[in-house]
């Protein structure tokens, strides 16, 4: 597996509406998109910075991943994303490598991205997501 960038880094929030703002001041540039990916339950927000996002999660339902981790352990840092050019491969690889995958197959993410997720027992307890350019970029 070889990553092409830092592709975002995932932080979970109680509330989109608070934290938006919040990170337009720090960051200095706007929220560009706010999406829903029902099927994981999370609403995201993103800001662009270089080639690398910043990913607001904000958890749709109590008992789904986020919900699960914010209950758990507050808001912050959730995962670190990685590109890389095929997930199907990367996964592979990581398979042979030994590491423990939480999917096994690409699934449908948000910003039209195929992504798949590390379990953090593997990489030194760091939620570590794959992601895979589905369409071209819009500038």
């Amino acid at each position: 597996m070889r990553p092409t960038h830092i592709e975002h880094i995932g932080i979970a929030v109680d509330s989109l509406e608070e934290a938006i703002p919040v990170y337009e001041r720090i960051l200095g540039t706007p929220c560009y998109r706010i999406e829903e990916v029902a099927d994981q339950e999370v609403r995201t927000a993103f800001f662009k910075i270089g080639a690398t996002k910043i990913e607001l999660l904000e958890a749709t339902a109590a008992h789904g991943p986020i919900g699960k981790f914010l209950e758990k352990r507050g808001e912050g840092i959730h995962h670190l994303a990685l590109a890389v050019v095929e997930v199907s491969e990367a996964l592979r690889d990581l398979e042979e490598a030994g590491m423990s995958l939480i999917d096994r197959e690409p699934r449908q993410g948000a910003e039209d991205l195929a992504i798949a997720f590390v379990h953090p027992r593997s990489t030194h307890g760091v939620l570590l997501e794959l992601c895979q350019q589905s369409r071209p970029e819009e500038e």
